[in-house]
């Protein structure tokens, strides 16, 4: 693994701190590392999000009425 130096201000040390003292985790680093795994996956699903609303954005107008877009909705989201 690659060795970094980084420095947090004291709230953050504290809440660093606090989650090791806690046995959430065995380290600073282990904490440091899950936080970005998280963050990773949290950008992935935006990302996601993000390409779904362009793509609806891009594709234009419907004539549907609400009633039958949230039927159809609910029915690709039952399978």
């Amino acid at each position: 693994m690659a060795r970094q130096s980084i420095s947090f201000t004291k709230p953050n040390d504290e809440w660093l701190k606090e989650q090791v003292d806690n046995n959430e985790y065995s380290s600073k680093s282990e904490l440091v590392n899950d936080l970005i795994r998280q963050a990773r996956k949290q950008q992935v699903e935006i990302d996601w999000i993000r390409a779904k609303l362009e793509k609806a954005e891009n594709s234009g107008f419907t004539d549907e009425s609400k009633d039958q877009i949230l039927k159809q909705s609910k029915s690709l989201l039952n399978g």
